[in-house]
């Protein structure tokens, strides 16, 4: 069997797990408290003090770091790049390392932990689906004005993990298939999938559904008067586009279950705010669908938001019509996808890509 250690940084935890070839043998979430992370003076610099809290719980759990054949971080949102299990080198190490990533997020110290901890034993580091996987058509680059370019930036590694779930569950392999991913998380992105490639996405950060916290897509000009009126700086006003809006915005919770519960309870704003979440979500289903001109084997739901069969229920009242084949894979299988990347790369299933 191949033992394999998986990392993944987020804004305000470390995840971690150790898999013996498919079976997961450990798995840690270790907190860091916001008071210690704004010592640091940027997220680069947390570098050292996560893999130390990484290395401490190795230790508490018996795990012997000699005896892994190899290690696995999230890959970050690096430059543009196609899908797949890469090898960590010295290019991508450096990139990280100098700043050359297309926004600042914990997720970019993956493959750097990954490789300075991997590095000292002569194994391997991989990552995995990295967040800037862009496989996009070109019809789907352009915005509609030249000094600004459509992103893809999402969940590819959740994403394509259920994906290759659900084309087995039918049978078939995903390469084969045509499918549409909705993950419903803070950020939500709904990735359209043509014959294993992503060729479009809303980037939860510029536009799409709103979310628990983020606002999705905004009317233009009523948000360039915002920008324009001095109300707030350029960091508060990201704060209230990535952050600070969506359901959070409207009802002063991003708590989604309570949410229902205040609508439960006959408040008919929350009862409006959730309706309104689903019936965008469902929009944005439905647009994925044209981009696949209407071949759509598969409709699948992922992210925390899929553990609630209420919000499911309103947005597959409207969009079943699209393919029979539906599945529900709440939560994120981030580690798992991980894992297996690296694990098809070890058993030659795979061969690992080069970032170059």
């Amino acid at each position: 069997m191949s033992l394999i250690l998986v990392i993944n940084p987020g804004g305000g935890s470390t995840k971690i797990a150790v898999y013996d070839g498919d079976s997961c043998v450990m798995s840690r979430k270790i907190a860091h408290p916001p008071e210690t992370l704004g010592g640091f003076a940027d997220t680069f610099s947390q570098r050292e003090y996560r893999e130390g809290c990484i290395m401490d719980v190795l230790k508490e759990e018996n795990i012997d770091i000699d005896g892994l054949d190899a290690v696995v971080g999230r890959g970050g949102a690096l430059k543009p790049l196609e899908s797949g299990t890469y090898e960590v080198n010295e290019l991508l190490v450096e990139d990280v390392r100098s700043g050359n990533v297309q926004t600042d997020h914990a997720s970019n110290l993956g493959a750097l932990m990954a490789f300075e901890m991997a590095a000292p034993l002569g194994k391997p580091a991989f990552m995995v689906d990295p967040v800037s996987v862009d496989e996009f058509i070109e019809e789907a680059r352009l915005s509609g004005h030249p000094k600004m370019a459509r992103k893809s930036l999402d969940h590819p590694l959740n994403a394509k993990m259920v994906a290759r779930k659900a084309a087995a569950e039918l049978g078939t392999e995903y390469e084969k298939m045509n499918l549409i991913v909705a993950h419903l998380g803070t950020g939500i992105s709904i990735s359209v999938h043509e014959h294993g490639r992503i060729i479009d996405v809303n980037c939860a950060h510029d536009g799409g559904p709103f979310s628990t916290q983020r606002t999705g897509t905004l009317p233009v000009t009523q948000l360039m008067d915002w920008c324009y009126s001095g109300e707030l700086s350029r960091d508060e006003m990201f704060a209230q586009i990535t952050s600070k809006g969506g359901l959070f915005a409207y009802t002063g919770t991003d708590d989604l279950a309570r949410v229902e519960e205040m609508a439960k309870d006959g408040d008919r704003e929350a009862d409006l705010v959730l309706r309104a979440m689903a019936y965008q979500i469902a929009k944005e289903i439905g647009g994925g669908a044209t981009a696949l001109k209407g071949k759509v084997d598969s409709v699948i739901y992922t992210g925390g938001i899929a553990h609630s069969e209420y919000m499911v229920g309103l947005i597959r009242e409207r969009v079943d019509f699209i393919t029979p084949n539906v599945f529900v894979y709440p939560g994120e299988h981030e580690m798992a996808s991980m894992a297996q990347g690296a694990l098809r790369a070890l058993r030659g299933e795979e061969t690992p890509k080069q970032y170059k």
